[in-house]
């Protein structure tokens, strides 16, 4: 333990003082940390945190995390007088710096998911809004004029859509890319509906767009439906565990008045 203890003061010190500084270190080697990055880790940060973060001192932050801990598990893997086998040591340090890697990824993943939820609810209400403005702009300046008021989850996807189609890209592709960035409920479909809204005659606007909002209504139907499906569970949930409490009171009474009549008899 003293000489794990030795070990951990000198990687400090040479870090202190700049003999093996981890920001370099990782800076340094930046093209070869990048591609153990997940594919969605920017998307996912950014929607955990705003588009505000820096997803780059994130993610350097995550490789810090596993060399130190790798460097202070293979100093205790050195030090350690336990009869393991040093190579199994080494897996378990590779492991344990593996999962210290991937905390960070997976908590904001689980936070997209538990939130992905809040996302499938809230995408019907915009794209009422969206058709609102379809009646009176073309579809892509319906979109664009939309950002300012769309909820915050959606602004980053739209903003990557809006750019795609002023680059010149008329091809359903932007829409798509949008439609997978917030894979919920009908979203393909709903993309698809909207591109050929864009690509529509002024003829033929009307009737493509009475379609549209018949399908945007039958996803806010659903999207009420869930909230009092899920209301409702929550009432049963206090309600229960309302019953239960009382239940557990009215045995522990029963139990302490039937104790007492022994005791007095």
């Amino acid at each position: 333990m003293e000489i794990f203890i030795v070990g951990v003061i000198i990687i400090l010190l040479f870090n202190y003082l700049g003999t093996f500084n981890f920001n370099k270190f990782v800076d340094d080697n930046k093209v070869l940390f990048s591609k153990l990055k997940e594919d969605d880790y920017d998307f996912l940060l950014v929607s955990r945190y705003g588009e505000k973060v820096d997803v780059n001192q994130m993610y350097q932050k995550r490789v810090k995390t596993a060399i130190i801990t790798f460097l202070l598990g293979l100093i205790l893997a050195i030090t350690s007088v336990q009869s393991l086998n040093f190579a199994i040591k080494l897996v378990l340090v590779f492991v344990a710096s593996y999962l210290m890697f991937k905390s960070d990824y997976n908590k904001v993943k689980n936070f997209y998911k538990v939130h992905l939820h809040d996302i499938n609810l809230k995408l019907p209400y915009y794209l009422k809004s969206l058709e609102i403005l379809i009646q009176h702009y073309t579809v892509p300046v319906a979109i664009t004029r939309s950002l300012e008021t769309a909820p915050e989850m959606f602004k980053p996807g739209l903003r990557d859509l809006i750019a795609s189609i002023d680059a010149g890209d008329s091809t359903i592709e932007p829409y798509m890319a949008f439609a997978r960035r917030y894979p919920v409920r009908d979203s393909m479909r709903m993309m698809r509906l909207l591109y050929r809204l864009s690509l529509g005659s002024q003829e033929r606007k009307q009737e493509q767009l009475i379609v549209f909002s018949r399908t945007i209504s039958n996803l806010q139907n659903k999207s009420r439906e869930t909230k009092y499906k899920e209301r409702l569970e929550k009432m049963e949930k206090k309600t229960m565990t309302m019953l239960t409490s009382t239940g557990a009171g009215v045995m522990v009474i029963l139990v302490l008045a039937i104790f007492q009549m022994f005791v007095s008899a």
